[in-house]
């Protein structure tokens, strides 16, 4: 802001308690004592729960040992950890401080985590007991060596690693009492690094401030509602931004609510702790909520304290979310976004089932757009496709509340993603007249066949219809007559499904063109996926030719 700006007011108080005191942490103090005896947390593995005050006195005791080990002002600590109660207490501690968080996801290789540690260069690094081979390794291929490292074991049992110490000799001794430290971040200083799923190569970090913290936490607020009575149980990992942001610490913690952390997904469990614990809103990806419909059709429990289910990673179709509805609770919600901006497009419970396949229409606060694609160029944010839902072209989101318009140690790839306060995602979608967006696929996944652009996401929308495919992933397959020609990936329910019932059901389909079919079949049993639920595309391209090279694919 210019300092020559003529104000009509003193703006000098104002200035210095926004910029200073408007942060997350501080939103989490006033719950210690507005709410001090409330339940915080819940840890099920453990059978604990901590209030809001013993919450805040477990972060001081980290806070100290952090503080002890030299971590202060932008000291980047990483954490590599499952949903649990240290997660919690590293993200809180680290903001006290004014230390960068930042979790990354348990799932990489150790090469990919030699790569994160080099490329943030934590002070302190915490890792899993369960995955301590795969830390090592890692350790041991980084070039950065983290000052300390600290293993995290609920279990009790495991040995550290070779040069580490437990959580439990790391904080032993420390005092409860608040760390002292004064005014540790202001408003835009960086909070949390996330680091993206990496569906189109390596991941990038993505620094989040005090006001995406803050604005993040009130969009989740705001869209569910959430409320201090509720409960919350994210199905899916708190490492990723729909992890952390949409129903797991950051908004729970900021309205006074309380936190269940589940370890690792399975259905049977989280239907048993909602009916037990009494959960108000449950957070997964489409497979999670499969995977509940299908338990809880084996065995009925008590979900009338449901008021939502809040779904991301993928649209959901039409069939899908009606049997959500039916058996799980009427309220499903499901949200668009990125891990640079959060969810920038929303379906509320009233937009279901009708816009189902859709990703939905803006968030209160931000701004979306779908613009036309240069192979040379980004759009001008103006420049947009028509809102037919038939043209193609790149959705771009304003959310300045939520998005720090940047990555970390990555310039030059900021500028080709951020643009006039607009985020390019590179997501290809169309858009209604009522704005409502659909998502057809990537610009790195689209190809080219016989001169045609083929979206895969428009192909496997259609091959997910077929009732004996559990999932799908199309990509191209170099072809000398057309380019490349279309390969389909399927994972299917019943193993007698043939690559020819496919086809012939894609022959009488009314949406697919004819030059859009799959040529060629592989049957898998998985598909690659990131920890949020969507497909990579790129390690399916990556293996569509060694495949081919090997005979493996079936021919219709």
């Amino acid at each position: 802001m210019s300092e020559n700006r003529k104000f009509t007011y003193d703006t000098a108080m104002f200035r210095d308690t926004f910029e200073n005191d408007f942060t997350y942490l501080n939103g989490f103090l006033r719950n210690t004592h507005r709410y001090a005896n409330q339940n915080a947390m819940t840890c099920p593995l453990r059978d604990k729960t901590w209030t809001y005050q013993d919450l805040d006195k477990a972060c001081n005791i980290l806070a100290h040992a952090l503080k002890d080990d030299g971590v202060g002002k932008a000291d980047v600590v990483m954490y590599q950890l499952y949903n649990c109660a240290e997660w919690v207490f590293i993200y809180l501690a680290s903001q006290k401080l004014g230390a960068v968080n930042c979790p990354i996801n348990f799932r990489l290789s150790y090469g990919e985590t030699a790569y994160m540690l080099d490329d943030s260069k934590p002070r302190v690094y915490f890792y899993d007991a369960a995955d301590a081979e795969m830390a090592q390794r890692a350790l041991e291929k980084a070039a950065h060596k983290p000052q300390t490292i600290v293993m995290v074991d609920m279990s009790g049992r495991t040995r550290p690693i070779a040069g580490a110490v437990s959580f439990e000799e790391y904080v032993a001794g420390r005092p409860d009492t608040d760390p002292g430290t004064y005014r540790p971040t202001h408003i835009y200083d960086e909070t949390t690094r996330l680091y993206t799923s990496g569906t189109t190569g390596m991941p990038k970090g993505v620094p989040l401030n005090n006001i995406n913290e803050i604005m993040s936490a009130h969009d989740v607020i705001m869209h569910f509602p959430l409320n201090p009575r509720d409960k919350t149980l994210n199905m899916t990992p708190w490492f990723h931004r729909g992890g952390l942001y949409a129903g797991g610490p950051n908004p729970t913690l900021y309205v006074g609510a309380e936190l269940i952390p589940l370890r690792h997904f399975d259905a049977a469990t989280v239907l048993d702790l909602i009916d037990k614990h009494g959960i108000t809103y449950v957070i997964g990806a489409p497979t999670t909520l499969e995977g509940l419909c299908a338990e809880q059709q084996k065995k009925r429990r008590d979900l009338s304290h449901l008021k939502g289910i809040v779904t991301m990673g993928a649209p959901l179709d039409r069939a899908a979310c009606i049997r959500f509805q039916e058996m799980l609770t009427p309220n499903i919600f499901n949200g668009y976004g990125t891990t640079e901006a959060f969810w920038n497009t929303f379906l509320r419970p009233y937009d279901l089932p009708d816009m189902a396949g859709a990703a939905g229409r803006s968030c209160t606060d931000d701004d979306m757009a779908v613009v036309n694609v240069y192979p040379d160029r980004l759009a001008e944010p103006d420049d947009h496709v028509r809102k037919n839902n038939e043209d193609v072209g790149e959705v771009i989101i304003k959310a300045a509340g939520k998005c720090s318009y940047t990555y970390a140690n990555r310039p030059e790839e900021a500028r080709a993603k951020y643009y006039k306060g607009w985020l390019y995602i590179g997501d290809l979608c169309t858009w209604d007249r009522n704005e409502f967006l659909t998502v057809v696929g990537r610009k790195d996944d689209m190809f080219i066949s016989g001169g045609e652009n083929i979206h895969p996401v428009q192909v496997e929308a259609v091959l997910n219809e077929h009732p004996e495919v559990a999932s799908c992933a199309v990509v191209g397959l170099p072809d000398p007559k057309w380019g490349q020609v279309v390969v389909a990936y399927v994972v299917r329910f019943n193993p007698s499904l043939t690559a020819k019932d496919i086809d012939a059901f894609c022959l009488q389909h009314p949406m697919l063109a004819k030059y859009k079919r799959p040529r060629y079949y592989r049957f898998v049993d998985e598909l690659p996926m990131t920890a949020t639920g969507k497909k990579v595309h790129y390690k399916v391209r990556q293996q569509v030719v060694a495949d081919a090279e090997k005979g493996l694919l079936e021919k219709v």
